[in-house]
């Protein structure tokens, strides 16, 4: 097998490269620059060696067909996106990413589907605007209709439509994910990723304002990860969109996790009241049938290892706090 990502320098990216690694093997990383930040959170610089980066733009489609070429590409997993607040400020430039990116994967899996087994690539639960009924407890299935309220969301619903159709047309065997509120080290950047900044502020001894409350779904990175690796090699045929759920609480009670797990953080972490615009209870169940067994860490344990990796780099020197 050989993995070929797309925006693997981001969070997801890294905890996949990290896994990947870690069993022996190797990943190629396609992306427009190099941004080694977080996958130095979590590996060794030795580890390197094991990760091939590949310059390119996914919204070029010949430079990404070039890759696939070059790395005789057997999987591909399309993270490269644009996250809400950039959408929301240049829609444009975000179709650009997150859309005509995606068919430039799509495109070139089709081109060579004699070797390319599989693409799996992010979607997200903003594919789901709040539930119809307004019951925020309502737990929605895969294949409810889909409101997104976001440029970016209504962007993941046009790749799934389009994975589908690679499919039909192409025979593109293909799976999409749609993660909630994914933390962990590494998650620096993005409208949900407050939580992890607070538990690298409370893991330093300092305060830190979630500008938002309500309920979400709380997905512990190295799980997530795994999910998508669990997607591009475990059996499958056809094209599908599933959701991710992990723990779904109210951010108070992440809150209270945190504080279980590190007790001096008590008092430190405070958070507002405004609801996401994202169903936050989302059916799994399909995704559990179709991969799993897949893991699922509670939320003291996946906080408990957080805040002591950003102690860790804390001591060590290695811990950017500019997003705080």
């Amino acid at each position: 097998m050989k993995i070929l990502m797309t925006g693997g320098y981001g969070c997801i990216g890294a905890w996949i490269a990290k896994h990947v690694v870690d069993r022996g093997d190797e990943i190629w990383i396609y992306d427009i620059a190099e941004d080694w930040h977080r996958i130095d959170l979590l590996l060794e610089p030795a580890a390197r060696e094991k990760i091939h980066p590949i310059r390119g733009d996914v919204a070029d489609p010949a430079g990404f067909l070039a890759a696939v070429d070059a790395v005789g590409a057997t999987h591909i997993i399309h993270l490269a996106g644009l996250q809400t607040p950039a959408c929301r400020s240049d829609p444009i430039r975000g179709a650009m990413v997150n859309v005509i990116g995606t068919l430039s994967v799509f495109q070139a899996a089709a081109a060579r589907k004699d070797h390319v087994r599989r693409v799996v690539y992010a979607s997200s639960a903003a594919v789901h605007g709040l539930p119809p009924s307004g019951d925020l407890g309502e737990c929605l299935a895969d294949d409810v209709r889909l409101v997104p309220q976001t440029h970016y969301g209504a962007f993941k619903v046009c790749n799934e439509l389009n994975a589908r159709v690679y499919w039909s047309d192409s025979g593109v065997c293909n799976v999409g994910l749609r993660p909630w509120t994914v933390y962990g080290v590494g998650r620096d950047f993005g409208m949900t990723s407050e939580p992890t900044k607070a538990v690298k502020s409370a893991a330093i001894g300092r305060p830190y304002a979630i500008t938002y409350g309500g309920l979400q779904d709380f997905q512990y990175v190295s799980d997530v990860a795994h999910t998508f690796l669990a997607a591009a090699e475990r059996p499958f045929e056809g094209a599908d969109a599933f959701n991710l759920s992990g723990r779904v609480v109210e951010i108070s009670s992440f809150v209270s996790a945190l504080e279980e797990a590190m007790p001096e953080a008590k008092g430190l972490v405070t958070h507002g009241t405004r609801q996401l615009p994202i169903a936050p209870n989302l059916d799994d169940s399909r995704l559990m049938a179709t991969f799993g067994p897949l893991p699922k860490t509670s939320l003291v344990e996946g906080i408990r290892w957080s805040a002591n990796r950003f102690r860790q780099l804390h001591a060590e020197g290695r811990l950017d706090l500019s997003d705080l």
